[in-house]
């Protein structure tokens, strides 16, 4: 392939003299055939912190003809300023501006793309939105169009226990320095400035329990008009991210296209669970569409190319027996509503009866639920549902007698009635072998408060019956003939949601329903296809100490208390610690989790994080320790954390934080 040349560093200057941080790609003859660029802005640190993967990917697209550039937002590895809080509006004016730098320098034609993964995924959108003139597509990677109820703080109006969980690692993130090798002897005064200003991520976030201003703000879905540039939405079944990509194609009326693989929260060309595709190959295509005039086919694919997942037993799959699919259009008129009801004897295609039914589950229902995010690492599927089926009401049908392929999300219709002013309810669908064994296909929870909003919220009266509808995730699931359809319902789902204040029994109206999107075959299918992945030079790397992972649940049958626990040494997901070769810095990240909680006791329950990041080279060796600890009262949340900044085994800096956060019908 063409040479491509490759500046480490360079600064983007901004109109109030701000400078942000980027890592260029250009083709070899960029400056006399000046190219488009695409444009990847994330706070990750293009230095030390997303090397591994940005020099693979940029440098594929710099070789193709594109000028690839990673920039690092205010705030964050090398540039000025400081980050504040996620998507503000100076990091979508920062971007604007960046976008049009971009447009007027001599190595690019003055079209701009801009893609990105996860923060970056979720400021393409938001940037797009404003309109930059130079900005003529984006692709957005395990994203949302709504900051409250499809992101990692709330979700069903409950709120994740992952709100802490990135608000520790955040803090970690944003106190690492300047690299003194780019920016010189002000980077010290600069870090230091960063520890002064580092705000304290999970409390700012909990601030918030409602679908408030903050949470509207960068929610695409407010206006979706907003936006009037193509937009291309990828995700997978075992990341959270995936129900943005069917709201994006329903509200956008612009080109657009979604792609949903079986991968969890990463690129797809590296996709796991498998199979990765040729991702960067897509892209390409969708690229030279729109920023080079060119017609590659992309626009000829199906709206949503989607993978319908096959049968295989609980727990990690890699690669994910299944296929890919295609539909014309979304929401696709081919898919049919198909409703079952909850009754008294199961689950079946017709009422069954009136009746009721009680729930109360203990506070640690949900063990066997894996992480609320998974990033393709072993351990983070959800498990055998047994564990969890046997502490909630189960709703079986009979074995099929057909296949029964679904595409979308399920919902269920339910009257309810709590003891309790405040309770929760979590629905999961399950696929049931025929050995028993239980497999999550998608799941749904709600703060009960919030059944008929999520910025208005309003107490249940104890006693009284609600109707409520849950819309449980998105998934593309095929129950094979001889397996079950389950619908299992608990009144807890620990640790992915923190408790409600007291533990309550809720009673359910039956008969009740479950509407499942069922997808009849299509010929068609069968054309989809990816080529295999494709990727450019790696960056050189040494792995200079080996890593570890655990994750384990223990129940104490004296206090009936439950603990969940991982550990992962040498990065976040037990990676082990490396040493990026050719700027020689090391780079290693520890975190430990754990929570607890008692079976009848959600003010039992505490979660604990302790983490370590180290980072440098000789003569400039950074370390961060952070503790990070939650709490409740029935009427508080208690918020606690401590972080040290070492200098070359120095203490530099620390800080402390206590927040006392009132709940709010959470």
């Amino acid at each position: 392939m063409p040479a491509v040349k490759v500046i480490e560093h360079l600064f983007i200057p901004l109109a109030d003299g701000a400078r942000l941080a980027a890592r260029l790609w250009l083709p070899h003859d960029a400056e006399q055939r000046p190219a488009p660029a695409i444009l990847e802005y994330i706070p990750y640190r293009k230095r030390d912190g997303t090397r591994a993967r940005d020099e693979p990917m940029h440098g594929w697209f710099a070789e193709r003809g594109y000028a690839a550039i990673r920039v690092d937002m205010r705030g964050s590895g090398e540039s000025d300023g400081h980050m504040a809080d996620e998507y503000l509006a100076q990091e979508l004016e920062d971007a604007c501006e960046a976008i049009d730098w971009l447009s007027k320098q001599s190595w690019c034609c003055g079209r701009v793309g801009m893609m990105g993964k996860s923060w970056g995924g979720f400021n393409a959108l938001q940037t797009a939105a404003l309109r930059p003139p130079a900005l003529k597509a984006i692709i957005t990677v395990c994203s949302t169009d709504d900051r409250y109820a499809d992101d990692i703080h709330y979700m069903g109006g409950a709120l994740l226990n992952d709100n802490l969980w990135w608000g520790a690692i955040m803090l970690a993130y944003q106190a690492r320095p300047p690299d003194p090798a780019l920016v010189g002897e002000a980077w010290r005064e600069q870090w230091l400035e960063r520890l002064r200003r580092l705000p304290f991520f999970p409390a700012l976030w909990l601030a918030h329990q409602r679908r408030d201003a903050h949470w509207r703000h960068g929610s695409v879905c407010e206006d979706f008009s907003a936006i009037q540039c193509p937009v291309f939405a990828v995700g997978g079944w075992a990341d959270a991210y995936t129900n943005a990509i069917p709201r994006l194609l329903e509200g956008l009326d612009v080109p657009r296209l979604g792609l949903i693989g079986p991968w969890a929260h990463v690129y797809p060309q590296d996709g796991a669970p498998g199979p990765a595709i040729g991702f960067l190959q897509e892209a390409l295509r969708w690229w030279d569409h729109w920023l080079k005039d060119e017609d590659r086919g992309i626009m000829r694919e199906p709206m949503l190319r989607a993978y319908i997942e096959e049968w295989s037993p609980p727990g990690d799959r890699d690669p994910a027996p299944g296929r890919f699919v295609g539909e014309k259009q979304w929401p696709s008129p081919r898919i049919e509503r198909r409703g079952f009801y909850l009754g008294e004897t199961g689950l079946g295609p017709a009422p069954l009866g009136a009746g009721a039914t009680t729930i109360r589950s203990p506070c640690w229902t949900g063990l066997a639920a894996g992480e609320w995010m998974g990033t393709g690492v072993n351990g983070q599927a959800p498990i055998d549902q047994r564990h969890d089926d046997a502490f909630s009401h189960v709703f079986d049908s009979a074995p099929l007698q057909e296949r029964l392929e679904i595409l979308g999300a399920p919902e269920v219709e339910l009257e309810i009635a709590s003891d309790k002013p405040v309770a929760q309810i979590c629905v999961r669908l399950c696929d049931v072998a025929p050995d028993g064994s239980s497999r999550r296909v998608s799941y749904g929870v709600l703060n009960l408060t919030h059944r008929s909003s999520h910025s208005e919220p309003s107490a249940l009266t104890p006693g009284a019956f609600d109707r409520v509808r849950l819309k449980l995730n998105d998934c593309g699931y095929a129950f094979a003939p001889g397996h079950g359809v389950r619908l299992a319902v608990s009144s807890a789902y620990w640790p992915l949601i923190w408790p409600a204040p007291e533990a309550a029994t809720l009673t359910l109206r039956l008969p009740a329903k479950l509407t499942l999107p069922a997808r009849p075959r299509d010929p068609g299918d069968a054309a989809i296809h990816f080529e295999a992945p494709q990727s450019g030079p790696l960056a050189p790397r040494t792995r200079v100490a080996e890593g570890s992972s655990a994750r384990r649940t223990e129940l104490d049958l004296l206090t009936g208390m439950a603990t969940y626990v991982t550990d992962g040494k040498g990065g976040l997901f037990g990676e082990g610690a490396h040493r990026f070769d050719d700027i020689d810095t090391i780079v290693s990240h520890d975190l430990r989790r754990e929570l607890t909680i008692g079976a009848d006791d959600p003010l039992s329950a505490r979660y604990q994080l302790t983490q370590s990041y180290d980072m440098g080279r000789e003569g400039w060796r950074i370390r961060i320790e952070t503790e990070t600890s939650m709490r409740a009262t029935a009427a508080d949340f208690v918020l606690e954390a401590k972080l040290r900044a070492y200098e070359n085994g120095a203490l530099a800096a620390k800080r402390e934080w206590r927040e006392t956060i009132a709940r709010d019908l959470m």
